[in-house]
């Protein structure tokens, strides 16, 4: 998966780029079938925010997060991210391996 970090109002340090990896990773370990996702930290008078946005195929996940600090947002934006990969796995799971009979409406 292909992850872009950027950051509006902030620089992004290497640290930052590889805790934002880091988390992401396990996110990525339910579901990675994600195309490519976009990360944009940024910071609004005393509030750190982060978002992301997972591109899948035809579906795109969004979720983002604040808080008054960068790595707490962070935390808070890969968990946010985590529920709804999940949700959408079992979704997509259950379209792609549910059967169909012939008394299906």
């Amino acid at each position: 998966m292909q992850v872009t970090i950027t950051g509006h109002h902030l620089p992004v340090t290497e640290a930052i780029n590889a805790y934002v990896q880091q988390k992401l990773a396990r996110v990525w370990r339910h579901f990675d079938q994600g195309i490519q996702a976009n990360v944009v930290l940024s910071v609004e008078r005393l509030e750190q925010k982060a978002e992301v946005t997972v591109h899948f195929q035809g579906k795109d996940l969004h979720a983002e997060a604040s808080h008054a600090d960068l790595y707490a947002a962070i935390d808070l934006l890969a968990d946010k991210i985590d529920r709804q990969v999940v949700r959408y796995k079992e979704l997509h799971q259950q379209g792609v391996h549910q059967s169909r009979g012939p008394d299906a409406v």
